[in-house]
């Protein structure tokens, strides 16, 4: 399993209606976008000099199911609300390790 974390900075620009919509297209896709097997997502309560606006948090089947996410039609249908009120995006894609057989999953952070 891979999970895939993406964090934003957002410029002024990104408008209380903007992040309405956008968020409103992260919800869509969860459940409808093959390999992708779960979404979760939300602000920095935080607010510190360090902070990221927004985080998402996705894991899928394989990496190849990355790949159909990033050009699925719900995804593309989200770009044209964050993109161009990106100020900074960084992201990062990692091996989530199968749990041993009869073991809890362990939090991987």
């Amino acid at each position: 399993m891979i999970r895939h974390i993406v964090m934003f900075r957002f410029k002024d620009t990104f408008t209380p209606d903007i992040r309405d919509a956008w968020t409103t297209g992260l919800e869509a896709m969860a459940g409808n976008i093959p390999g992708l097997l779960s979404l979760t997502h939300g602000p920095d309560v935080m607010g510190t000099g360090k902070s990221w606006d927004h985080v998402i948090v996705a894991d899928f089947a394989s990496r190849e199911d990355i790949a159909v996410y990033n050009t699925h039609p719900l995804h593309e249908a989200i770009k044209p609300y964050s993109l161009p009120n990106v100020r900074d995006l960084a992201y990062v894609d990692f091996e989530l390790a199968a749990p041993a057989a009869g073991s809890t999953p362990k939090d991987q952070t």
